[in-house]
């Protein structure tokens, strides 16, 4: 850079002997010059106003002040014995030195005063004489050998005393002119050079001195660039010198004090006030003076970058010990020496690390990383700097230059680390441009990619620069929230190209340092270092100097051992972690040079090299902890370094107890490992991407070292099984168990579509497929399938249990494997279940069956905890096992045929319910249900575990029904039946009131609603008693249709009764009965003897007699009648058709065909038991009455039918919404992204895109739709209402998925999502709805209803009345069960202030990944509404999002970053932030994390309700506002009326 400048080092190393501070008194006998210096500068001592006042000085001429100073100047080269005169002297130059100021000191000489500059360079010089060595004495007040400690210690306070008046005079004064400049840097640069350049000695006074000293020559320099630009020449020397110090601790912390200081201020200048601001210590802020203008930083800053040269000499301590200093001490040694064997240069492996680190944390200041530590390496008198990076990312992309134009001389140019590169010139010579070198800022102490919030311990250098080196550093853990995936780089951060074309030749030269082709080079290098002053000859015969080095030069056996290349490490660990940053940083589709490329593939693969001893050391460990995004960002070429990275993440990963080789830097183990996780999870899917494509060695030439992609695939899986064996950092195994989810998910699907029939995949680079006799070791879905399910579930149950967020991912891995349909292999378990007649063959049917015992298990455990143990945190693992035990069956059904499997689920859903098992062993009695008292652990447990039953009598084999997954609710309601029933004319049937009054309405269980339709339904012909029954219950609504039968349904063809077979023929020949008197008494009545009793009835004569003959004659009359009445009906009789002689056939009577159903039903079904009170029921025992097995509810109030098609409008599963977006390339306003979907924009799109969105869900047309629709107004409603046709019609094609009339959907037993891309439509939508369209009804918040749904079309009037639901629900609930655990009375008071509101979901895909920083979370909210949010107090805040960002890559693999409110269980698997996707399990893995991520934050949420509970509520509320309470024999009475 200055090599056509001529250096000044010979001036000042006879400044340095003393040239110029030749006095008139060295020609007499030193004790002649003593007397007069004594005698003399006493009488001027007086003068200046210490111990007396000040007086104006006698000196009036300039003689008498040359006299007096050459006298002085004598003094000051006197022996140290004589150190109040030599103090007399110091003063009195410190006073003259005040002639600068802009107010001389009253005792200042007249001529000084008048010529300010000329005297001020001659006292400068004089000063030489204070810190040159004396005759005959080397140094002594550093090599103290006779003289006491105490008069060392005041020479140094003169020493000090002279450094800081020059200093102040050069801060302070207005007169000083170049030359005066210049005379004070040499003076500045002699001290340094005589105090520094020797061979540090242990214990010497020196290491205070030499950080002093080369403080204030620095801050003087930093001065004299703004005052007076110091010439090439000056910077020349200064470079020179420097590289004579290097010994020296002090040197490099200095020098990182500058920089961090000087890049502090060209960052301001260059990159705006948006750019994370470098926070400096106090101190070191005032480093830079004040009127230092953006061109003068910028030059400053690039000359002091290259002052000490190149830091890879650090390690060459041949080149270090080339001064005649050290090669005096070799000469001198008693048992003679090398001079590269000095002991001060044990200090060198320090120096160089301190070096590296300050190019480290410079690195990082221009990449804006906000939260790395910049360690302060300077100890002593230098005021440490801690400092620190901080600030914002900055959206400011502003592009500017580092350095501007020089001041003097030709100009080289060098590229500036900018955002867009811009040529720059900085002051030197001509066509040198910048080749070797680079800057550097106090170290960075290797936190890199893993910034953090626990406070790393600040590594200390000791002030003895021979202590041992002590700097150490800690990788600070990463709060839960970022998941590890690295901290955030500044938007506006320079190019990589940029950034390395100032740094490159340093970092890759250090990176190689002890690697092969760092050996091949050494010679080379060993003569590179800075020369002394024939530097100028010597830099043109830089070939024959190295060819004349002595062989001890190269020959690493005469190094000691502490300074073998090896103790280089740590120094070289911090170059290539500060490389991997620097790559780390690429944004999407910035080009980085392929010289760059290469130089940095060739260093990783020079450091990734393992050593036999298979240990991690410190080289391994940096580059692991900085490359976290090396295999995400598209470099080209990156994955030639595979196969060294997975030989690494071997050693790291399965390793619990890890072996760390270290010298110099600490790392936290966790952070290791979650970085290597890290990369681990960005490289999982690459074998099946590539397949059999090889992967080339960089070295070799040959391809017997080839592999290719796929025959890595079994070494990841085993890395990733392994490192989940022995991981216990819970943040790290949540990551490792979304990757384990990936790599299954991904061979599945992979051998689903790609590989069709075979299985088995070629594992070899011949192509000859073997297959693996032991299932573990072959890495096919299926065994995959197998290891994962056996390994998490171990692991779950011995070591996860206890952690809420570990069980809470194990739980959703195991979900997610049960949801996997493995292709079947040879390995076939056949189930024989013979009362089914049925023979299940699955190959996974007993590893299932394992599963579902260990997740019981685990229920088992977590239940029987002891009290102190059940948290919320306990009781929210229990439920999302239950869920998890839910998805086991549902998948596979045959389970539940296994006796085995379907007893222990039986047993843990009682256990659930009711708290204890019936059987706590197999030998137990059975406690029977009745008897035993119910104490669940938590109702959140009792709702899952009622849930899970459910699911398994209900939908276990039966889901999705015909109705398909939309709804696991029946689609047909009273309207509907109405319009299917015999006696209504469709037309009639117009409003469900009209249809609800066809019905009657019971309540049993005071949570199922029976509605009965005693009418046959229109498409049945045969006359049997039928009943319609509708049942609303907590789980859905049902329709049944019931006929009582006689006969089975096979036999149903042949009449009910029989034909009638006719008569046999009457026969006419009947027999003549001979004809007879017919007698009314015995023959022999007439003989007996009457006697009194026979007389007791009187004659007809006698009645005659008695009454009358009236009467008699009255009764007569009426017998005469009637005889002829009768003779005519016989004569009529005889001759019509129903006479005998024309008699029908008897005929059997006609069939009933108007039946009372509904009271055949309820007797039939046991509802019309009235029983009485049983002691002996524990339920009833506690003094309640027994539950009424009926209630009556009054349809004719005309807000029934509203409050039913509210319980309708109530799923029976849980919803979701996720809203997806498509970024385009650096758009940042919702406007935009949003128009993105517009019709014309679809073309433009990456067509990915569109094949995702196809993965996520059906596709529905919401007006059919009966499910949820993303929208709460026109969800889980029955379709093909007129409205809704007619709205259909005026909406825009459907070409789109907003929710106006498509929308993605997808559902299964117990959950549904939405998936909806919203338009412009959906703003408008919005805000017409928002105004009063959704208005909640009171009941739905006041019973707790924490995320309610609404009837859009509803009102508030409609209402009854509010009710309080204090405790009168409650007591309801408790008539039936008496359980002590009851539901938190906050769901009861007060709700909605405490709910949650919904998660908000965002997918958002991205062309360009930085877009993450900027996406417009605030304002695309309103484009995200569901009509829901009214019902919470708490509108959804844009830091309560989720957001799961997409963006594509160009190997057409997908990275994923996530992002979300910081909390304990945010963040769900599958996916992890960072991780690397292929596009087939895309879909499916974002739809499982946003379902998980809503099921984790409704387990959070203290007040959530299951939708089974909410219905019940709702039914127990239309029974307190509809009930009709009637006595036993009303309720019978009403039975026998029939509805309208």
């Amino acid at each position: 850079m200055y090599s056509e400048w001529a250096s000044l080092s010979a001036q000042i190393s006879a400044n340095s002997c003393g040239a110029q501070c030749f006095s008139v008194l060295n020609k007499f006998p030193a004790s002649a010059g003593r007397e007069v210096v004594v005698s003399v500068v006493k009488q001027l001592g007086t003068n200046l106003g210490i111990t007396q006042n000040a007086e104006p000085s006698h000196l009036v001429k300039d003689e008498e002040v040359k006299w007096c100073m050459d006298v002085i100047c004598f003094g000051l080269s006197l022996p140290l014995q004589e150190h109040e005169t030599i103090k007399d002297c110091v003063n009195v130059y410190c006073e003259w030195l005040t002639a600068l100021h802009p107010q001389p000191r009253i005792s200042v000489p007249k001529p000084i005063c008048e010529d300010a500059n000329l005297y001020a360079r001659q006292i400068i010089n004089h000063f030489h004489n204070l810190f040159v060595p004396r005759q005959g004495e080397i140094l002594p007040f550093l090599y103290q050998t006779t003289l006491g400690a105490d008069t060392i210690k005041r020479q140094a306070v003169l020493c000090h005393r002279v450094l800081r008046t020059l200093q102040q005079t050069a801060q302070i004064s207005q007169l000083m002119d170049r030359q005066t400049w210049d005379t004070l840097l040499l003076f500045l640069l002699a001290i340094n050079e005589i105090l520094l350049a020797p061979p540090t000695v242990k214990d010497d006074v020196g290491d205070q001195l030499c950080e002093r000293v080369l403080s204030v020559l620095f801050e003087v320099w930093l001065l004299a660039c703004v005052r007076s630009f110091p010439s090439p020449s000056m910077w020349k020397t200064l470079q020179e010198s420097c590289a004579m110090w290097r010994h020296r601790v002090a040197l490099v912390d200095q020098w990182n004090r500058v920089n961090l200081a000087l890049t502090a201020r060209l960052l301001e200048f260059s990159y705006g006030p948006a750019f994370p601001q470098l926070k400096n210590a106090d101190e070191d802020g005032q480093l830079i003076p004040v009127g230092m203008s953006n061109d003068c930083v910028a030059q400053t800053w690039y000359r002091f970058l290259r002052m000490i040269g190149n830091p890879t000499a650090l390690c060459s301590p041949h080149i270090i010990s080339k001064s005649s200093h050290f090669v005096q001490w070799a000469l001198t040694h008693e048992k003679g020496a090398e001079t590269h064997q000095h002991p001060c240069l044990q200090q060198l492996p320090q120096i160089f690390l301190n070096a590296m680190k300050g190019i480290s944390s410079q690195v990082d200041a221009f990449l804006g990383l906000s939260k790395t530590s910049l360690i302060g390496l300077t100890g002593g008198s230098g005021g440490g700097a801690r400092n620190a990076i901080s600030g914002s990312s900055s959206t400011n992309a502003s592009s500017t230059t580092t350095a501007a134009s020089g001041t003097s001389g030709a100009s080289s140019s060098a590229t500036a680390s900018a955002s867009s590169l811009s040529t720059v010139t900085i002051g030197g010579s001509g066509g040198a441009g910048i080749s070797a070198g680079g800057p550097g800022i106090p170290g960075s102490t290797a936190t890199g990619a893993g910034g953090g919030s626990a406070p790393a311990p600040a590594p200390t250098t000791p002030t003895s620069t021979s202590g041992p080196p002590s700097a150490s550093s800690s990788i600070n853990s990463l709060p839960l929230t970022s998941m590890g995936a690295g901290v955030e780089l500044a938007v506006a951060r320079p190019k990589c190209n940029s950034i390395l074309h100032v740094f490159h030749e340093w970092l890759f030269e250090a990176a190689h340092i002890g690697g092969d082709t760092w050996r091949q080079n050494r010679k080379k290098q060993a003569c590179e270092a800075s020369k002394r002053p024939s530097s100028m000859i010597m830099e043109h015969r830089k070939g024959s100097i190295s060819l004349s080095q002595p062989n001890s030069l190269n020959d690493p056996q005469s190094l000691p051992p502490t300074l073998t290349i090896d103790k280089y490490e740590s120094g070289r660990a911090e170059a290539i972690g500060t490389l991997c940053k620097i790559f780390c940083a690429k944004k999407t589709g910035e080009e980085i040079l392929p010289v760059y490329l290469a130089r940095f593939y060739m260093a990783l693969q020079q450091c990734l090299k393992i050593t036999e001893s298979r240990e991690c050391d410190e080289t391994l460990a940096s580059i692991l902890l900085h490359s976290s995004d090396l295999f995400r960002l598209d470099l080209d070429g990156i994955n030639v370094l595979l196969p060294g990275f997975i030989a690494a993440l071997e050693i790291v990963l399965p390793d619990k107890d890890l072996k760390l080789k270290t010298q110099s830097m600490v790392f936290n183990r966790t952070e290791l490992r979650r970085s290597a996780i890290n990369i681990l999870l960005s490289i999982m899917v690459l074998p099946l991407h590539y397949q059999t494509l090889p992967i080339r060695d960089l070295t070799s030439e040959t391809s017997e070292k080839m592999f290719t992609f796929i025959q890595l695939k079994s070494r990841l899986m085993n890395i990733l099984m392994n490192a989940l064996q022995v991981e216990t950092d819970a943040q790290n195994t949540h990551m490792l168990l979304g990757g384990l989810l990936l790599c299954v998910q991904d061979a599945v699907t992979f051998e689903e579509t790609e590989l069709g029939g075979n299985a088995s995949l070629s594992h070899n680079s011949s192509g000859v497929q073997h297959h693996e006799a032991n299932l573990l070791s072959s890495d096919n879905a299926h065994a995959l399938f197998v290891r994962a399910t056996y390994l998490v579930c171990h692991r779950l149950i011995s070591s996860w249990k206890t952690d809420l967020n570990v069980s809470l991912a194990a739980l959703e891995l195991l979900s997610g494997l049960a949801r996997l349909h493995i292709r079947e292999t040879d390995t076939l378990v056949k189930i024989y279940e013979a009362s089914q007649n049925l023979t299940i063959i699955s190959s996974d049917a007993l590893e299932c069956k394992r599963a579902v015992k260990w997740i019981c298990d685990y229920i088992c455990y977590q239940c029987s905890r002891p009290p102190p143990a059940h948290s919320k945190d306990l009781h929210s693992t229990i439920v999302a096992a239950f869920q998890c035990t839910a998805a086991w069956l549902m998948q596979h059904p045959y389970l539940l045929q296994d006796k085995d499997c379907l007893q222990t689920v039986l047993e843990v859903v009682e256990l659930g319910i009711s708290g204890t098992k019936s059987q706590s062993k197999g030998t137990d009695i059975p406690k029977f249900k009745d008897e035993k008292e119910l104490k669940p652990a938590s109702m959140r447990v009792r709702d899952a575990a009622e849930n899970l039953l459910t699911i398994i009598l209900e939908q276990v084999g039966y889901f999705p029904s015909e109705c398909g997954p939309e709804s696991i609710s029946s689609l047909l309601d009273e309207l509907a039946l109405m319009k299917h029933c015999n006696s209504m004319v469709p037309a009639a049937a117009a409003s469900s009131e009209q249809a609800i009054a066809k019905f009657k309405y019971f309540v049993t269980e005071n949570s199922t609603i029976l509605a009965l339709l005693e009418e046959p339904l229109g498409n049945d012909q045969d006359p049997q008693p039928t009943v319609t029954l509708l049942i609303r219950g907590p789980f859905g609504r049902h329709a049944w249709t019931m006929q009582l039968r006689h006969l089975p349904r096979s036999k149903s063809g042949i009449k009910y009764h029989a034909i009638n077979p006719g008569r046999p023929i009457p026969m006419n020949d009947v027999t003549q009965r001979p004809d007879c008197e017919q007698k009314n008494f015995p023959d022999g009545v007439d003989k007996v003897q009457p006697c009194v009793a026979d007389y007791s009835i009187p004659t007809i004569e006698q009645m005659r007699e008695q009454y009358g003959t009236a009467s008699i004659r009255e009764l007569e009359a009426m017998l005469e009648n009637q005889s002829i009445h009768e003779k005519l009906a016989w004569a009529e009789a005889d001759t019509s058709a129903d006479s005998l002689s024309h008699a029908q056939e008897c005929v059997p009577p006609s069939v009933c065909h108007e039946f009372h159903a509904a009271r055949l039903f309820l007797s039939h079904f046991g509802f019309l038991g009235f029983e009485t009170r049983n002691p002996h029921n524990p339920n009833e025992a506690l003094g309640q009455p027994p539950q009424r097995p009926l209630i009556v509810l009054d349809t004719k109030s005309t807000a029934f039918a509203a409050d039913l098609d509210r319980l309708d409008k109530l799923s029976a599963r849980t919803h979701d919404t996720v809203y997806v977006f498509y970024v385009k390339s650096g758009q940042t306003s919702a406007q935009q992204i949003i128009a993105n979907m517009a019709e014309e924009q679809a073309a433009s799109h990456d067509p990915h895109f569109a094949s995702m969105l196809q993965t996520l869900g059906w596709p529905v047309q919401v007006a059919d739709h009966s499910g949820w629709t993303g929208f709460a107004h026109n969800s889980w409603s029955l379709k093909g209402t007129p409205e809704q046709e007619q709205q259909q019609q005026q909406q825009q094609p459907a070409t789109n998925y907003n929710g106006s009339q498509r929308v993605l959907y997808w559902a299964d037993v117990s959950s549904e999502i939405a998936f909806v891309v919203p338009t412009t439509w959906n703003l408008r939508y919005n805000s017409d709805t928002s105004d009063g369209g959704s208005i909640s009804s009171t009941d739905q918040i006041t019973a707790g209803n924490v995320w309610a749904r609404s009837d859009a079309g509803e009102s508030g009037p409609t209402k009854s009345k509010s009710r309080n639901l204090s405790l009168e629900l409650d007591t309801n609930r408790m008539t039936k069960e008496p359980v002590p655990p009851t539901r938190r009375k906050g769901n009861v008071t007060k709700p909605t202030l405490l709910a949650q509101a919904p998660a908000k979901i965002f997918l958002v895909w991205l062309e360009s990944y930085e877009d993450y920083l900027n996406f417009p979370l605030e304002d695309v909210l309103a484009y995200t509404r569901t009509g829901e949010e009214l019902h919470t107090l708490q509108l959804p805040r844009a830091n309560d999002c989720h957001v799961i960002f997409v963006h594509s890559l160009l190997s057409g693999l997908l990275r994923v970053k996530l992002q979300g409110p910081p909390g304990r269980m945010s963040f769900a698997t599958p996916l992890v932030d960072g991780m690397v996707l292929s596009r087939r399990v895309v879909g499916n893995l974002v739809r499982q994390t946003a379902l998980n991520i809503s099921r984790r934050r409704r387990l959070d949420n203290d007040n959530y309700q299951p939708p089974h509970v909410r219905r019940r509520l709702k039914v127990q509320d239309i029974v307190q506002k509809y009930k009709m309470d009637l006595s036993e024999a009303e309720l019978l009475a009403h039975l026998f009326q029939r509805a309208i």
